[in-house]
């Protein structure tokens, strides 16, 4: 290698290391620039943002301020609002204080005035009375001299006919009183019984009119309950669905009811016996859902009369009510209305309840209206006057004492109190409605046709019948039917087992022998049914 080549490669280094250099101060002073634009950019971002963060703070300030102004701007008027008011009031109170005062000092003036007036008028009055008194005074004293100059002839006049006569004055006036005694004795003792036969004879009349005139304008119908139902059907064919596989339907329908259901050969009509109107009623109704649903079964049968009762219970209740509004009775408490409405399916000696004291009712409003008394209140005694019969519970009361103490206990006016106790004479009649209940009551049940005695009678021997069965321990259900020849006995099946089902049958009939009076022989039926109940869920 030469001289000529190192120097050349020497200056092709330097200058290749001047270019070099030249260009890293380049890129230097580009990178310096570019940063330093940055950092002003960035600076210049930040100082916005600053500005804006401040411009923000600054209206949310201004917000706040503003928002507080209004709020102590809103608390200053309703404060000023209420001040106001409040002075308003103030001021009303104290215009209406004046006007009171002003009132009362006219009214002042004007009493003053009238005192004045009537101090004006008691000194004209005295001033009168005092001429008066000088009259009077004036006068007494010419009637005492002309009474002193009449006593004189009088004196006169006596003496010359003492003369003349030849008795004394008190001579006379004794014989005179005698006669005059023994003449208005006679006369007045044939007065007073001329007055007595004629009051006799009038009140016989009056009496007459007036019951006459009340049953005349009565109407009434002859209201007989029997102890039979008469279900009608379309086919025969229903009965053997009523009847049911080997009798089962019609056992159910029997147990649920209390009742005996005889199907015979009568066509299209099937026979519900029983003493109770209301069991008979719940048996026809649940017979006519079941023939019209069309499915009888013993669980479908259960479940129908027990809905079937609950809709007797409501018409009950509508029965009392419509009875209570057809007679214009007001005011009744909802357990009496409820009472009224069981009188429906209630008889006395074969005479339906209801329909009795329907009857009574109107009777004795007409009576009271005929005798000027209050026709309302009595036509609400005649009402109730038989309101415990139907009370559900068993007591020893007579039914009038017992009606009398539900009145009492629902609020009932006195004298209608007085009047459900005393139709039967149990306490004392102390109002004029009391005897007209009393009357209307007999008028009522005294109508050819309108009892029956032996009903009665026979209704309460089977009531008895099944009491003394429910006392026994496990009977849950007590049913007399075949008109009290046959007794059905339900049991639980929980508590009474097979042995001792045998065992009451023979307790009961024992029982029934000692206690009871009765014709032929009674059967006694325990019924004991044994029931598995699963679910599936």
């Amino acid at each position: 290698m030469t001289t000529t080549s190192i120097l050349l490669m020497l200056l092709t280094g330097l200058l290749g290391l001047g270019i070099g250099l030249f260009m890293g101060r380049k890129m230097l002073q580009n990178t310096v620039a570019g940063k330093q634009q940055e950092a002003e950019e960035k600076a210049a971002d930040i100082l916005r943002n600053a500005e804006l963060q401040a411009e923000n703070l600054k209206k949310d300030r201004i917000l706040e301020a503003k928002e507080k102004y209004l709020k102590l701007k809103t608390e200053f008027e309703d404060q000023s609002n209420q001040k106001r008011i409040l002075l308003q009031q103030n001021e009303g109170k104290l215009k209406q204080r004046e006007q009171q005062l002003t009132q009362q000092a006219d009214q002042q003036r004007i009493r003053e005035g009238e005192l004045n007036q009537m101090k004006n008028d008691l000194n004209s009055q005295k001033n009168a009375l005092a001429q008066q008194t000088e009259a009077l005074n004036r006068r007494r004293e010419d009637v005492d001299h002309r009474q002193a100059e009449a006593d004189k002839m009088l004196a006169e006049q006596v003496s010359q006919l003492e003369k003349i006569a030849g008795l004394s004055a008190e001579e006379a006036r004794s014989q005179l009183i005698d006669t005059l005694k023994a003449e208005a004795e006679t006369r007045a003792s044939a007065y007073v019984k001329n007055i007595v036969e004629e009051a006799k004879l009038t009140a016989t009349k009056e009496a007459k009119k007036v019951v006459i005139d009340t049953i005349q304008r009565t109407a009434t119908e002859h209201a007989i309950e029997n102890c039979v139902s008469i279900f009608n059907i379309e086919s025969d064919d229903i009965k053997g669905k009523i009847i049911g596989r080997e009798g089962r339907n019609i056992r159910a329908l029997e147990a649920a009811t209390g009742v005996e259901i005889i199907v015979d050969d009568t066509p299209e009509a099937i026979i519900i016996s029983g003493f109770d109107p209301v069991r008979r009623e719940v048996a026809r109704l649940s017979l006519h859902r079941l023939v019209q649903d069309g499915r009888i079964h013993p669980a479908r049968i259960e479940e129908v009369v027990a809905k079937t009762r609950k809709n007797i219970e409501d018409e009950i209740v509508e029965i009392g009510e419509r009875t209570v509004i057809d007679l214009g009775i007001h005011g009744l408490h909802p357990e009496l209305i409820k009472m009224v409405g069981r009188m429906r399916f209630r008889s006395s000696y074969g005479q339906n309840l209801l329909q009795h004291s329907r009857e009574v009712a109107k009777l004795c409003a007409t009576m009271a209206a005929e005798l000027g008394l209050n026709a309302k209140l009595a036509k609400r005694a005649g009402l109730l006057h038989d309101i415990g019969k139907v009370w559900p519970e068993e007591a020893e009361l007579p039914h009038a004492l017992l009606g009398m103490e539900l009145a009492k206990k629902y609020k009932e006016n006195p004298e209608v109190i007085n009047a459900i106790g005393a139709h039967h004479d149990e306490i004392e009649m102390t109002t004029m409605i009391s005897p007209i209940v009393q009357v209307c009551d007999a008028v009522s049940g005294s109508r050819p046709g309108a009892r029956r005695e032996m009903m009665e009678s026979y209704i309460k021997r089977l009531k008895e019948l099944e009491e003394l069965a429910t006392n026994f321990q496990g009977v849950t259900k007590c049913y007399a039917i075949q008109a009290g020849r046959e007794l059905r006995v339900m049991v639980d099946a929980d508590h009474v087992t097979d042995e001792r089902a045998g065992t009451l049958s023979y307790e009961i009939s024992q029982k029934i022998e000692k206690e009871m009076q009765y014709p032929g022989q009674i059967k006694v039926t325990v019924i004991r049914e044994m029931r598995s109940v699963a679910y599936a869920k």
